[in-house]
């Protein structure tokens, strides 16, 4: 099956909207997946990090917050 969006007549906003419903939709209906070996190198390696006390997590907000802050 192959649906076309207009994507260049779509506002951000219609875009947005459109991946938030995909992304709804995965997440209801995808089988349980493994992630590429690639990237489960680099979340062993975060957690490995956190269990080392070298690494902390954050509150969303507050990595919102940061963010925000490196790029001003």
């Amino acid at each position: 099956m192959s649906t076309l969006l207009p994507l260049s007549s779509m506002t951000i906003e219609d875009k947005l909207l459109a991946m938030e419903s995909l992304w709804d939709d995965l997440c209801r209906l995808r089988p349980p997946m493994e992630p590429p070996a690639w990237h489960r190198h680099i979340l062993d390696e975060r957690e490995r990090n956190l269990q080392a006390g070298s690494d902390e997590l954050l509150d969303w907000e507050d990595a919102k917050r940061a963010i925000r802050e490196r790029m001003a």
